[in-house]
């Protein structure tokens, strides 16, 4: 698996995921919306700590200002919009 999570955005996803698991806790851990933000927050927490978004890899996004191997330019970087 190539990273295509940078370091910026992976400590969001841990800001993230632990204010899913706060908000999982405000709700109540058994509801329905405190299973969903519990689900999220493992998402978050898997995919920030593993540099890895399967998604980001379908969609060519990497947010490492690296090239995807797929070749795409849909490089993430508010710095460079100019």
């Amino acid at each position: 698996m190539h990273k295509t999570v940078g370091t910026t955005d992976r400590a969001l996803r841990g800001l993230l995921a632990v204010g899913a698991v706060a908000g999982s806790a405000v709700l109540g851990f058994s509801s329905a919306w405190g299973i969903v933000l519990l689900a999220a927050a493992a998402i978050m927490a898997v995919t920030g700590a593993s540099g890895y978004c399967p998604i980001y890899s379908l969609l060519g996004i990497n947010t490492r200002g690296e090239r995807s191997e797929a070749g795409h330019d849909h490089l993430v970087h508010l710095d460079r919009a100019a």
